[in-house]
């Protein structure tokens, strides 16, 4: 479970919601998955991401949820971060369901 910011980034995705998205592995700390539409960086953070940050890479349009820590990146913002499930982040696979609380 997440907890978004309230930037215009998190509000883009927030607005997307319920979707069902295919989580991949990248690098070794974090998995990532594809909105259905970009969304704005507009007033959203740049992110200096850590195990539990929630963030919009915006050169490929894909958002990220890390589960080791990772620091600060061109076109990485935060968008949220982790209230609960922080170590089941890197066990995800497949193509999971995101909902609105």
């Amino acid at each position: 479970m997440y907890e978004l910011n309230q930037s215009q980034a998190a509000n883009d995705l927030y607005n997307q919601l319920p979707l069902n998205v295919k989580v991949k592995n990248y690098s070794t700390n974090e998995k990532i998955f594809y909105p259905t539409n970009k969304l704005s960086t507009k007033d959203t953070p740049l992110a200096d991401a850590k195990k539990g940050t929630l963030a919009y890479f915006a050169p490929w349009v894909n958002v990220v949820m890390f589960y080791g820590d990772f620091g600060k990146y061109s076109g990485l913002y935060e968008i949220g971060e982790i209230i609960s499930g922080k170590d089941d982040i890197k066990d995800l696979i497949g193509t999971i369901e995101i909902n609105k609380k």
